[in-house]
């Protein structure tokens, strides 16, 4: 994988079926966005992922980030994500489960009746 540092983009070529895929990694992007909360919904032809910053004491919070992925490359990334876990824990122990209390979410729209 190559990476260039500094104020230019990082990139990294990838392997594709025919050949090389080259992929641009912008400073802003490379920042991340803090999530300690994901909601995941689907549908037939889509997954949503929603990651949301919950503070402490704070009632409302924001969807920071949304990623949708196809049904076939959401277990693509299942599969990479367990075995990054996987491959942590090895390295350094289990990762405990800390149990949460269950917050109600609201998102401002209509809330469903039966």
């Amino acid at each position: 994988m190559a990476e260039q540092k500094g104020n230019q983009n990082e990139s990294a070529n990838l392997q594709g079926q025919d050949g090389q895929i080259n992929v641009e990694l912008s400073e802003e992007i490379a920042e991340g966005i803090y999530s300690n909360l994901a909601i995941i919904n689907h549908s037939p032809s889509e997954f949503v992922l929603d990651f949301i910053k919950v503070m402490p004491g704070v009632p409302k919070a924001k969807v920071k980030s949304r990623i949708v992925l196809t049904p076939q490359h959401a277990k693509r990334v299942l599969r990479a994500l367990a075995d990054n876990v996987s491959r942590f824990e090895q390295l350094h122990g289990e990762i405990r489960d800390v149990e949460q209390k269950q917050m109600p979410l609201n998102f401002g729209g209509p809330k469903g009746q039966a």
